[in-house]
C-alpha cells in the first residue's frame, strides 16, 4: 500500500525556490516510479517531472527544464521536487504519484496520488 504526504509548499517570492518532499509512510516505496504534477486555479493536472525507482533516469517538462530538479532517497521513502528561480505562473497545487513501470508523463498511468501542496509565488 502507498500512501503519500506531500509537505514543503508555501508562500515565495518571484526568484526565490523551495524543496517539495512527499513521504511514502508504506513498504514497497522503492518499487515505484514517482512523478511529480501541478494544477492551477481553473487548468488542468500538468506533468511536472518523473524518477525512476532506483533514481537512475528522470525526465521533466520542457518547460520546467533547468529550473526543477527531482530526486529520491530510497532510505527515507521520500521523493524530492526542488525548484529554483520560481516564477508567479509556478503557482499551483503540487501533487506527487506512484506508478509501477517507467518514466511516465501521463496522470492517468499513475495509481497513487497524495493530497496536494500548495506553492504560491509572488511577484
Amino acid at each position: 500500500q502507498v500512501q503519500l504526504v506531500e509537505s514543503g509548499g508555501g508562500l515565495v517570492q518571484a526568484g526565490g525556490s523551495l524543496r517539495l518532499s512527499c513521504a511514502d509512510s508504506g513498504h514497497t516505496f522503492s518499487s515505484y516510479t514517482m512523478g511529480w504534477f501541478r494544477q492551477a486555479p481553473g487548468k488542468e493536472r500538468e506533468f511536472v517531472a518523473t524518477i525512476t525507482w532506483n533514481g537512475d533516469s528522470t525526465y521533466y517538462a520542457n518547460s520546467l527544464k533547468g529550473r526543477f530538479t527531482i530526486s529520491r532517497d530510497n532510505a527515507k521513502n521520500t521523493v524530492y521536487l526542488q525548484m529554483n528561480s520560481l516564477k508567479p505562473e509556478d503557482t499551483a497545487t503540487y501533487y506527487c504519484a506512484a506508478r509501477r513501470g517507467g518514466l511516465n508523463i501521463a496522470r492517468r498511468e499513475y495509481d497513487y496520488w497524495g493530497q496536494g501542496t500548495q506553492v504560491t509565488v509572488s511577484s
